[in-house]
């Protein structure tokens, strides 16, 4: 029975009822994700629109030098973005594969070994290795994705170690009852339930990567750094923010999608 503005339980079809969680479902991810579409947006609207809005504000701001950046922000954003993404995924690659052959040799030497070579990057500041890359691999991208890279190793390699050295032995010994082999635990036992933490090693690289890829300017390297180092070289503030706004967005949009995805594989 229907009475006025209500609909009971009885009277709603089971698929409506379906249908209505599943939206429901739905909407909770989107707003889960509306954070970082926040942060997107405001990349987009920087990057394309900063020189309108300086316009706009110019009668208010402080004069100037006539200092013109040659390349549109947007194709700075894209040459940002190929440097952070390129070294790193080299780096999440190298790592997953030293921090595998550690977990399956079981090695406690190679373990050793593998965390001291790879400290080297972070222990090293990353302005040194560009410094010292210049001889070898000149001015530009290069020289600048190689310190990147070195920098991104530790934090991926040390919690694909840990991730999967916390796995219960007793999984890998259901494993095991239920025939697998060892390769085959590794695949579909240890790689997924280590995934959180290995993906948590992923975020810190990558945050730490967009935010030194600015340093690459000093050696000829293309993206964001470019207007922050000639801001600080003629001291022009607005030159400074110019590039630094969208390095911010970038990680803190990187920071928070991973974070989410994260907390989805946890949640699996």
């Amino acid at each position: 029975m229907k009475t006025s503005g209500f609909i009971e339980a009885s009277d709603t079809d089971p698929s409506h009822s379906v249908s209505f969680r599943g939206k429901g479902i739905s909407t909770k991810g989107i707003r889960k994700w509306l954070v970082p579409g926040l942060y997107a947006f405001g990349f987009l609207i920087w990057i394309f629109f900063f020189d309108e809005g300086i316009s706009v504000l110019s009668p208010w701001l402080p004069k100037r030098a006539a200092l013109q950046m040659r390349t549109p922000l947007h194709m700075l954003a894209w040459q940002h973005f190929f440097i952070v993404v390129v070294s790193t995924s080299l780096a999440v690659v190298t790592s997953l594969l030293l921090g595998s052959l550690v977990h399956l040799t079981q090695n406690a030497e190679l373990k050793s070994l593998v965390l001291s070579v790879s400290a080297i990057g972070e222990t090293v500041p990353s302005a040194a290795v560009i410094a010292l890359s210049v001889p070898l691999l000149g001015y530009g991208n290069l020289t600048c994705m190689l310190a990147l890279y070195l920098y991104a190793i530790l934090p991926v390699v040390r919690n694909t170690i840990v991730g999967m050295e916390t796995i219960p032995y007793s999984v890998r010994e259901a494993g095991t009852g239920m025939g697998m082999t060892r390769f085959q635990q590794f695949l579909h036992i240890d790689i997924p339930l280590a995934a959180p933490i290995i993906l948590t090693g992923i975020r810190t690289a990558l945050v730490i990567n967009i935010s030194a890829a600015t340093i690459g300017a000093t050696v000829g390297a293309g993206g964001f750094g470019v207007p922050i180092i000639s801001g600080i070289r003629v001291y022009d503030p607005l030159m400074v923010v110019q590039g630094s706004v969208p390095v911010l967005f970038m990680a803190m949009f990187a920071d928070k999608s991973l974070r989410l995805l994260t907390s989805e594989e946890e949640n699996l």
